[in-house]
C-alpha cells in the first residue's frame, strides 16, 4: 500500500454473501476520493480483496464465549444500552460450540437458550468468520456496528428511525453523504450493478458507513465497547465492537 493512499474497507453480510466497500483517501484528507463496492460470496474473497486496506470493520462477531451467557458478551450489552429503543438491532451471537450445530434444533441444544431464528440463518457467514480469524488478523480486521456509527455521525442526540423505513433510509444516506462527499455513489445504480437478487441498498449503506468506521480507526478517532480492555475468548479474539 501507497504511503500517500489510506486504503480502508467496511463489509457487511448480504444475500450474495458479502458486501464489500472500499474507500480510498490521500494521506492526512479526511474525505475520500474514490470509493469502490463490490459482492463477494465467501469471507476469504473477502480478506483478498481487502488485503491492502489499512482497517476493516465487520458486522459479523468476533470473539465468541463458549458458554451462553444472558445477553451476550459483555460488548453486545454495552453495545445495546448505547444504542436505547435501537437496541434490539444488536443480537447476541451464539457460544462457539453451537457453531457445529448443522440445523436449529441441534444449535438451540448446544446453545442452552436464547437462539433466535434470525440469528440461526447468519450462523453459516459467523462460521465463516471464527474459522479465519487470529489474533493476528484482527489487528486490522475488526467487528463494528453500522446502527452505532450511524448513530455517531448523527451526533448523540439525534433521533434516527428504523432504517427499514423510507424515512430512516433516507436519513442513513444523507449521513453517508456528508461522511463520503463527492465520492458518493447512487446505491440504487450500485445495487443494479452488482445484482439486485445479492444485495439491497440497506446492505450497500451498512458497507459504507462500516467503512468510514475503518477510516477513523486508521486515525485514531474511533470509537469501542467496552472501553477499558476488552475480554479474550478462547483462541484470544477481542469480544469488542467499533463504532
Amino acid at each position: 500500500m501507497s504511503v500517500d493512499r489510506v486504503i480502508c474497507a467496511g463489509v457487511d453480510g448480504c444475500r450474495g454473501g458479502w458486501v464489500v466497500a472500499l474507500t480510498v483517501r490521500n494521506a492526512g484528507r479526511t474525505l475520500p476520493h474514490e470509493v469502490r463496492l463490490a459482492v463477494v460470496s465467501g469471507f476469504a474473497e473477502v480478506i483478498a480483496l481487502t488485503d491492502d486496506a489499512q482497517c476493516v470493520a465487520l458486522d459479523m462477531p468476533i470473539g465468541l464465549l463458549e458458554t451462553p451467557r444472558p445477553g451476550g458478551r459483555e460488548c453486545d450489552r454495552a453495545a445495546r444500552a448505547l444504542l436505547g429503543r435501537q437496541g434490539s438491532s444488536v443480537f447476541s451471537p451464539p457460544a462457539r460450540p453451537a457453531l457445529a450445530a448443522r440445523e436449529y434444533r441441534e444449535a438451540q441444544r448446544l446453545q442452552g437458550a436464547g437462539l433466535s431464528i434470525q440469528t440461526w440463518n447468519i450462523v453459516p457467514r459467523i462460521r465463516e468468520v471464527d474459522a479465519a480469524m487470529t489474533p493476528s488478523l484482527q489487528m486490522r480486521v475488526f467487528e463494528a456496528h453500522p446502527e452505532l456509527a450511524f448513530r455517531t455521525l448523527a451526533g448523540r442526540d439525534a433521533v434516527l428511525t428504523r432504517k427499514a423505513s423510507a424515512e430512516g433510509f433516507a436519513q442513513r444516506v444523507r449521513l453517508l453523504a456528508g461522511a463520503v462527499g463527492s465520492a458518493m455513489p447512487d446505491l440504487q445504480t450500485e445495487r443494479s450493478r452488482l445484482g439486485t437478487t445479492r444485495c439491497v441498498q440497506h446492505d450497500l449503506a451498512d458497507a459504507l458507513v462500516l467503512a468510514e468506521v475503518a477510516g477513523r480507526a486508521a486515525t485514531g478517532g474511533a470509537f469501542r465497547v467496552p472501553m477499558g480492555d476488552p475480554p479474550l475468548d478462547g483462541r484470544g479474539l477481542r469480544m469488542e465492537i467499533w463504532f
